[in-house]
């Protein structure tokens, strides 16, 4: 296990190091001049100079890389170009909204989508599995801007059940906060709840056929048991890997999320940083994505030990 855990580290460097190399060539490639944007558009030739020569973006790219990836391993991200605030005041500022709104919607998606796909597969054939199929093909369809709108005309607007905008620390004030994160976490774990709901229904339903749960039922051992002991938990190998690969889906769908109920996330940031070239806020935003995903990969391996002990990563079992 440290070996592979070892392993996996060194991919991990590696995938760092080409996703800094894509980002930091990807931005400057990009149309449009960041200097442009700092200096006005009113501004002359010697102004616009001076303000890159300023920003070190009239050094060649192998030198502003070497300068970025020296800044990376001393913990400094640079300064934004749009405002001249630190980018890792941004960063802590706007994250920690992104990452409240990402694990209550995965929180929503996990609690939805394994309920309803564990009642689907036990009452397959009935009216309880058509509400469920229902419900997936909505989750699946509807895009998640769409269904952001709609939740505001009717649950936050016509109903007045939540807050059609705005945002408060859940740290500072937990059940204010997470009342105001309702709604967009709804929007935005809708989407997973439908996919974790047909994979957990189709892995219950594989399950429950196999042989050792006949055999389980043969020698009279209660249906709740037999669900909980052997069908649900088979089933959640499966069910923690799709998770896990649809938690990237979160961290995309948030940006446009963030962006439908005005909350100061990552995803506004990241929007705000493209549009004024704000090279340094965009680089650390793609670096700490990229890191995330990682974690979450490696999380989800070391869970697959968890759930069932006969795998062992490596190929012995």
């Amino acid at each position: 296990m440290a070996r592979y855990l070892l392993h996996r580290l060194w991919q991990s460097l590696v995938t760092l190091f080409l996703a800094s190399v894509v980002v930091f060539v990807g931005v400057r490639a990009l149309p449009g001049d960041p200097a442009l944007a700092l200096a006005g558009e009113e501004a002359d030739p010697a102004t616009l100079a001076a303000v890159r020569a300023d920003l070190g973006l009239d050094q060649p790219l192998v030198v502003q890389y070497g300068a970025f990836v020296k800044n990376l391993f001393r913990g400094d991200l640079g300064t934004s170009i749009a405002t001249g605030t630190p980018v890792t005041d941004l960063i802590a500022t706007t994250l920690p909204v992104t990452l409240w709104l990402s694990l209550y919607a995965l929180t929503v998606a996990v609690v939805i989508g394994i309920g309803a796909g564990v009642v689907a597969a036990v009452h397959r054939g009935r009216w309880p599995e058509w509400i469920a199929n229902g419900f997936t093909l909505i989750g699946l369809s509807v895009p998640s801007f769409w269904l952001g709108i709609l939740a505001i005309l009717y649950l936050a607007v016509g109903l007045r059940w939540f807050p059609a905008s705005g945002y408060v620390p859940v740290l500072e004030e937990p059940l204010r906060g997470l009342y105001y994160l309702t709604l967009p976490a709804l929007v935005l774990g809708t989407a997973l709840a439908a996919v974790i709901m047909r994979q957990t229904r189709s892995s219950m339903l594989e399950t429950l056929s196999a042989d050792y749960v006949r055999t389980a039922r043969a020698k009279g051992m209660r249906e709740r048991r037999v669900l909980s002991r052997f069908a649900l938990r088979n089933s959640m190998i499966v069910v923690v890997t799709i998770i896990g690969l649809q938690l990237g889906g979160l961290v995309s769908g948030a940006v446009v999320t963030e962006r439908i109920f005005g909350l100061p996330g990552f995803g506004k940031l990241t929007l705000d940083s493209v549009f004024t070239r704000d090279y340094p806020v965009i680089q650390a935003v793609v670096i700490i994505t990229t890191l995330a995903y990682i974690v979450i990969n490696l999380g989800i391996d070391v869970l697959y030990s968890l759930i069932n002990p006969r795998i062992r990563v490596g190929g012995k079992a």
